[in-house]
């Protein structure tokens, strides 16, 4: 994720005229507006989204609830925080997504619910045996953690932000109780009195939490980034010199990095903010948190640039747009209000802008260039697939429409369309670490590529992305990692139709079976969480942006433009109220 942002004040809901889409010459990806009534009525509601609810829409995370147990049990909802964890824990005993993606909120939430426990939370609530029912879920959880630590080489951990700190701080944690236990053993869980203590995951040790701790103690700061994940820091984050709540009162648009700073809410400076922070995201759910909050600069970007890319005319209000404007500074466009800018966010921003006719220049990209490729932000491990698709978005939509004659751009360019086709899987897909699926890095490289790549590699690797898409739909038309979802057959539409020419023989039919299911399906796949920060998310308008686009796309191809409506068809993502 690289998300969260803007604070310039809210957002008029449908005052103004609203602008309309720029027409894209030159774009492959690009679809003049075309009348449909059915992406009309969905842009609108999407768009009204955007501006009623000014944080932003995001799932609630197994990792981020716990944090907020172990550290908050004073904040409101407490109860309905210890709740949610007992009810999303699964019959094997693990939280969380598929995979290697059950680690760390199961490690989370075992955690806290031992916490918990151990504090006498059990009387708080309301029903009877609590202790027991805490005890169970605890014991299920070290069991489970025990078996993926200790015995053979478990399922490979994904890139998820701060995981070099999230797993060991939390193993840290856990084994100070079991150190506890020796000591002192709960009913229920003697049989943890003598176990050895959790080991870290292969790969993993706890260098990199020593340092951020150690600079902590000693009142130095932290690198901007690390706020977000300021829970790792144990002790030494409460009221750490260096650190303030800023925007709407968070540290690191995190509730947990807020609530380990804020600790005991004692009067002092900023503390009153940062209640207020974590009363308004603990009640926005009824006491589940989302890991990152707001996301509103991240919502509005990538929903706007992806509905208007696929030709959706656009009732922006100009505020809005003008809101998106004011984000973008000489370094671009923050993630988060106390987190530092990230070319993802800006490069979104920017493309989404110049789509929707408010062009912002593109100069403050260049500062994250590394001659080679183009970092998140600055001091990042690794590169990012979709960074890098976005950002060539933002310099050819410029290259194609502001400079056609601009040597630098035409340069860069050129060179970000040879590094997305070097990391092209031999089979043709893309993989990225912002997200847990395949389909969404390689509809954002398609669409990157077939707008605005230069080169003599382009039209080749279009067509092998195009052609591992449709070998990978499934039988009910639909397509997904783990199985067949809604949001990743939107994105296969978005990346077959991109591809247009290149496309191998097929894909008319695919896209019919694809719209079949988008028909059916929507609102029915149990809406998985795929986004990647400390926990898998789901930025439930963003989603929606995307299948609302593949809607129109696959209305397109019907040629028909009054394809059947969706049988079971979502409802509002918002209320009047």
């Amino acid at each position: 994720m690289t998300a969260v942002r803007s604070w310039t004040g809210h957002d008029g809901g449908s005052g103004g005229t609203a602008h309309r889409p720029a027409r894209a010459t030159g774009d492959d990806t690009a679809h003049p507006p075309r009348r449909d009534p059915e992406s009309a009525a969905d842009a609108r509601e999407l768009v009204s989204a955007m501006t009623l609810t000014f944080s932003g829409q995001s799932s609630v995370s197994v990792y981020e609830t716990a944090r907020l147990v172990g550290l908050a049990p004073w904040l409101t909802h407490h109860v309905e925080r210890i709740a949610y964890l007992l009810a999303a824990q699964r019959p094997d005993g693990t939280w969380g997504g598929p995979e290697g993606y059950a680690l760390v909120p199961t490690l989370s939430a075992t955690e806290a619910l031992l916490t918990a426990l151990r504090r006498g939370d059990a009387a708080w609530l309301r029903e009877a045996r609590a202790a027991e029912r805490l005890t169970r879920a605890v014991d299920s959880g070290l069991h489970v953690l025990y078996t993926r630590l200790t015995g053979p080489a478990g399922p490979e951990l994904p890139d998820l932000p701060a995981t070099d700190l999230t797993v060991p701080a939390l193993v840290d944690s856990l084994n100070a109780h079991l150190d506890a236990l020796r000591a002192d053993p709960l009913p229920g869980l003697a049989a943890w009195r003598d176990a050895r203590a959790l080991p870290l995951p292969s790969g993993l040790d706890s260098a990199r939490l020593d340092r951020v701790r150690a600079l902590l103690t000693a009142g130095r700061p932290l690198p901007e980034k690390l706020l977000h994940a300021l829970e790792v820091g144990g002790p030494a984050a409460h009221r750490a010199a260096e650190v303030a709540p800023v925007g709407p009162g968070t540290v690191g648009a995190s509730p947990a990095a807020t609530a380990a700073w804020l600790g005991v809410p004692v009067p002092g400076a900023g503390v009153s903010a940062a209640v207020s922070y974590l009363e308004d995201v603990a009640r926005q759910q009824g006491g589940p948190v989302p890991c990152a909050t707001p996301i509103t600069v991240f919502e509005r970007a990538w929903a706007l640039s992806t509905m208007s890319r696929a030709g959706i005319a656009l009732p922006v209000p100009p505020r809005l747009l003008a809101g998106l404007v004011a984000t973008v500074g000489p370094a671009g466009t923050a993630t988060a209000p106390g987190l530092p800018a990230d070319a993802d966010t800006t490069a979104v921003t920017l493309y989404a802008l110049a789509r929707l006719g408010r062009p912002v220049g593109p100069d403050s990209l260049w500062g994250y260039d590394t001659g080679e490729h183009f970092c998140t932000w600055q001091g990042e491990d690794g590169a990012s697939v979709t960074t890098n698709a976005h950002v060539l978005d933002a310099f050819g939509w410029h290259l194609g429409h502001r400079a056609p004659g601009d040597a630098r751009l035409a340069a860069v360019v050129r060179r970000l369309t040879g590094w997305l086709v070097e990391r092209q899987h031999p089979d043709g897909r893309w993989s990225d670490r912002w997200h847990a699926s395949p389909y969404y890095a390689t509809s954002c490289a398609v669409l990157a590529l077939a707008g605005y790549g230069r080169g003599a590699g382009v039209t080749g690797s279009v067509a092998r992305a195009a052609g591992w898409v449709l070998t990978g739909q499934r039988a009910d038309g639909s397509w997904g990692r783990w199985g067949g979802t809604v949001e990743e057959t939107a994105y296969a539409v978005h990346a077959l139709h991109a591809a247009g020419p290149a496309a191998p023989a097929g894909v008319g039919a695919a896209l019919g079976r694809a719209r079949r299911y988008l028909a059916t399906m929507d609102g029915r796949d149990g809406e998985p969480a795929l986004w990647h920060d400390k926990d898998l998310y789901r930025p439930a308008v963003i989603v929606r942006a995307a299948v609302v686009a593949a809607h129109h796309l696959v209305r397109a191809g019907a040629g028909d433009g009054t394809a059947e409506r969706p049988a079971n068809r979502t409802p509002p993502l918002i209320s009047a109220a």
